[in-house]
């Protein structure tokens, strides 16, 4: 599908079009579930289907394991050329970008995003592969010649071994492509499974392996539920190492589980991320970056800026100036161009959110409401917070301690920010930390977005 093409279609020439048909690739084949089932996904900004897979179960998992081990024990991966490696993994990249329209409409479709974010986060994966090609050619071990007299130290690095990977439904294919592209630069096998909700784009990263000449076994994936599935790939004693992203609650749960066969553990897991204004902060800079930090990608991001603490002396003046910014943001068809926020991803996420909304009301805490609604009709089982909030809270308030993955909850905090914070601002902002989540902060860290990635909110646009 070229670009032109993909500009020209409509959501009713999109929609109109068959699902997408995808199946488990284990030891190079692309096979059934053994069992025969399937899983259907429908569009959460169309509510209509459009995709439909073979869905894993134990038995599945426990062959896709036995490949990838396999191929690590016999294959040639890991004993190929690091020049040999990055050759493939550059073929992998340049597939990907032949595809990056193809791929990024399955993103749109399956996760709810606009079109063109899904473009940029298709061609930003490409350059992590890219990337992960050179280290393939550069991974090395160190000598050391300072031990004594006929001594020598020498450390080799070797792949660990077989590796589990498992991805969310908010990023699936950047995610995965900043996980799996490192494990197969360092000669690791691996078996993937995606989020069940949007497993469509690693199913056809794996068509795109396949083509780019990734021996067989070398990369397996399966597409099913994370209590079946998941499981098998956390606990499976001929895994090595275990990379999960998702909520906190996963992860500890992957983590027990994985001790039980001291595997090596990559958790990324949720946040519940504190954007501070300063009285005398760069007025229209920290209102664009309080309203991208909640509604880029809907607020589906463990980085979102959901939480907000502002000086007392402002705080009025602020959230009314965000709920008028807010108005600048169009929801609705992602597949429009010029739409910024689409759809919630899943429904339980949306309940999720409208759940915590209703808390907040039910306890006597002022929202104020941003009219939200899609300006079109996008189907009975679309799911769109029809409504936004941004809601004055205090610290006892769940949504201000849990991560929510959703734009319908901004919380502003009133009167937490004291005069010698704001003169000095290092000791300040680890003070309001510390004080706001019982966190002691020893590294800070500014996660920085792309605005071309679909929203820019200046004033100018």
């Amino acid at each position: 599908m070229s670009e032109t093409n993909l500009k020209n279609l409509t959501t009713a020439d999109v929609l109109a079009r068959p699902p997408y048909r995808g199946r488990l690739l284990i030891g190079g084949s692309w096979v059934d579930a053994a069992d025969g089932a399937t899983l259907e996904r429908k569009s959460p900004a169309h509510d209509k289907v459009v995709a439909i897979y073979a869905k894993a179960g134990v038995v599945d998992a426990e062959r896709a394991i036995a490949a990838a081990r396999v191929a690590f024990d016999r294959g040639p991966w890991p004993q190929m050329k690091g020049a040999e490696r990055a050759r493939i993994l550059r073929n992998v990249a340049e597939g990907i970008l032949a595809r990056k329209e193809e791929l990024a409409l399955m993103e749109t479709l399956e996760n709810g995003k606009p079109l063109v974010q899904s473009c940029a986060e298709i061609e930003g994966a490409a350059d992590l592969w890219h990337y992960a090609a050179t280290l393939a050619r550069n991974l090395h071990g160190d000598s050391y010649n300072t031990l004594g007299e006929k001594t020598l130290g020498v450390v080799l690095r070797d792949p660990i071994g077989v590796v589990s990977i498992i991805t969310p439904w908010n990023f699936p294919f950047l995610i995965v492509s900043q996980k799996l592209p490192f494990a197969l630069a360092a000669g690791c096998t691996a078996v993937v499974k995606p989020a069940e909700v949007t497993s469509g784009t690693t199913v056809m990263l794996g068509e795109i392996l396949v083509a780019a000449g990734v021996p067989a076994g070398v990369v397996n994936i399966v597409v099913g539920m994370g209590s079946v599935v998941g499981d098998a790939l956390v606990t499976h004693p001929d895994v090595d190492m275990l990379s999960f992203t998702g909520s906190t609650l996963v992860g500890k749960q992957a983590v027990a589980k994985s001790a039980q066969t001291l595997k090596k553990v990559s958790m990324e897991l949720g946040g519940k991320n504190p954007q501070i204004i300063f009285a005398d902060c760069d007025w229209d800079a920290a209102l664009d970056a309080t309203v991208f930090g909640i509604y880029f990608n809907a607020g589906q991001c463990c980085n979102s800026g959901s939480r907000i603490l502002v000086h007392e002396s402002i705080a009025d003046k602020f959230a009314a100036a965000v709920v008028e910014r807010s108005k600048l943001v169009k929801v609705g068809d992602p597949l429009v161009p010029g739409v910024q926020v689409g759809a919630i991803t899943t429904t339980k996420q949306l309940e999720t959110i409208l759940s915590h909304v209703d808390a907040a009301r039910k306890a006597g805490i002022p929202i104020v409401y941003v009219n939200r609604k899609p300006d079109e009709p996008m189907g009975n089982g679309a799911y769109f917070v029809g409504s936004d909030s941004l809601v004055a809270g205090h610290l006892q308030m769940d949504y201000l301690a849990k991560e929510l993955k959703g734009k319908g909850s901004i919380a502003i905090m009133l009167g937490e920010l004291s005069t010698d914070a704001t003169r000095d601002r290092t000791r300040g902002v680890k003070d309001i930390v510390a004080k706001n989540s019982g966190i002691k902060v020893v590294e800070e860290q500014t996660a920085n977005f792309d605005r071309s990635q679909g929203i820019n909110l200046s004033r100018a646009s």
